[in-house]
């Protein structure tokens, strides 16, 4: 099974601040419709990104999956295709093993860069990512990989 969950408090004071409003009011990432296949991720609060800027954003998220499922994080379409609001990474790849990692909890982050031409300003709550839960699959010769990420799943 999946879901999201939100970060702990304590890493939200670490990682965004120390705001209990904020925190309780944010949403977790969910669909648009019966077809959609991303869950949109949401914005904590305001954000304006310049033209050539690059900006680290905080999604205040956590995600737990099945051991063979990846999480892919995308920009929304509209914010590629009309404003040129583009991941960094282009596709965040988050394993099951980042889930309560020791060092973040799993905090999802979103690094986002502006090619555009014009400034653009995002409001609280506005959706700018998606993530897309998918199965993957290995080769015979993983049965060798013992290494695991230091978390608690």
């Amino acid at each position: 099974m999946r879901d999201f969950e939100k970060i702990s408090f304590e890493q939200f004071k670490k990682d965004i601040k120390d705001d209990l409003k904020l925190y309780n009011e944010y949403s977790l990432p969910k669909r648009d419709s019966v077809y959609t296949a991303g869950y949109d991720i949401y914005l904590l609060e305001e954000l304006t990104i310049k033209p050539g800027e690059r900006k680290k954003v905080p999604t205040g998220i956590k995600s737990y999956f099945d051991k063979d499922e990846v999480l892919l994080l995308l920009v929304r379409s509209s914010m590629g295709f009309k404003y040129n609001i583009r991941l960094c990474n282009q596709v965040g790849v988050i394993d099951a093993d980042y889930y309560n990692n020791k060092d973040n909890e799993g905090h999802i982050w979103l690094m986002i860069q502006n090619e555009g031409e014009k400034e653009y300003n995002f409001k609280k709550g506005e959706a700018l990512a998606q993530g897309i839960f998918m199965k993957y699959l290995t080769t015979k010769s993983d049965k060798s990989i013992n290494i695991q990420r230091k978390s608690d799943y």
